[in-house]
């Protein structure tokens, strides 16, 4: 993540060791520790919120553009003029 070498750890430690003292290093380790955890578990919420509602746009979308492919109106003018193309408005009705 921080791409830290060993090295470099071990300089940070030595560091905090001389600066917090043996006393309060634990402690300062735990809720650094902490902290961290905290900081990767938000992180991860927001990677999975953003992921929610990419899926959720994408859903919408997709669904969209199947209800144009869809849009039953065409078919449904195109039945009503042949109905009405083949009855003649003059002819007498035939159901009496």
């Amino acid at each position: 993540m921080f791409d830290i070498g060993m090295g470099e750890v071990g300089l940070i430690a030595v560091v905090a060791l001389l600066v917090l003292g043996p006393e309060r290093l634990p402690g300062a380790a735990r809720t650094a520790g902490a902290l961290l955890r905290r900081a990767r578990q938000s992180w991860h919420n927001v990677q999975q919120e953003i992921e929610r509602e990419l899926a959720a746009e994408e859903l919408k979308r997709s669904l969209r553009e199947t209800a144009e492919q869809v849009d039953p109106s065409a078919d449904i003018g195109a039945v009503v003029r042949e109905a009405t193309g083949a009855a003649p408005k003059d002819a007498p009705d035939e159901r009496r």
